[in-house]
């Protein structure tokens, strides 16, 4: 197998690595910091899974899924965060990811996840399965936070887990300027007043 690993840090790509090739199997991997240099390498390569953070420096693994699954639709593409799944998971799958799992998870689970998502098949844990059949259930009545972009859900989900605007921007790698700027969209989009609001909606939602 082609693997793809992409995260920005190097410890962790390492971490991956070491497990990818104590797994038995042919595997042939490259490795990519960034959003941009994920998208140079998958536009040059053939990759038959791309293991894809769900936070860069440069871009949201979200959109850089996005990207990836507009160019190269085939790619089975596995995110990989720091998140639990209720956070990004389901908007994940629905941008076109192919499998979602924290890094949490043993190495066997990983190398389940990508012996699935390479055979075509979707990697779903059973709390996501139900997760997901929840999300379906609701169609008929979106909730407010479906409206979000990417970015500003990201900011309803940080600022909602208890961090300040200055660590939000901090972790999403923008300014605070910028930050608040997404935390004025999303308050005004779902009808929020302020962070308490907005927490007690999140927390009522699982959403942290």
């Amino acid at each position: 197998m082609n693997i793809l690993i992409v995260d920005d840090h190097a410890i962790v790509r390492q971490g991956l690595r070491q497990i990818l090739m104590e797994s038995g199997e042919a595997i042939f991997i490259k490795e990519a910091d960034c959003g941009s240099d994920a998208i140079r390498q998958v536009r040059e390569g053939e990759w038959n899974v791309v293991v894809l953070d769900i936070s860069l420096p440069d871009r949201s693994g979200i959109e850089v899924l996005k990207q990836i699954k507009k160019e190269c639709p085939r790619i089975p593409v596995l995110m990989l965060s720091m998140h639990e799944e209720g956070l990004y998971a389901i908007r994940a799958l629905k941008a076109g990811a192919s499998g979602y799992i924290t890094k949490q998870s043993a190495p066997g689970e990983l190398m389940a996840a990508i012996r699935q998502v390479a055979r075509g098949r979707k990697y779903l844990t059973a709390t996501l399965a139900e997760a997901m059949a929840d999300s379906l259930g609701a169609d008929y009545e979106r909730p407010p936070h479906e409206t979000l972009s990417d970015r500003e859900y990201q900011t309803l989900c940080l600022i909602a887990s208890g961090k300040g605007l200055t660590d939000t921007a901090e972790e999403m790698r923008l300014s605070v300027k910028t930050v608040s700027v997404y935390r004025a969209r999303l308050l005004e989009k779902m009808k929020l007043k302020n962070n308490a609001e907005l927490t007690h909606y999140a927390i009522k939602n699982g959403l942290v």
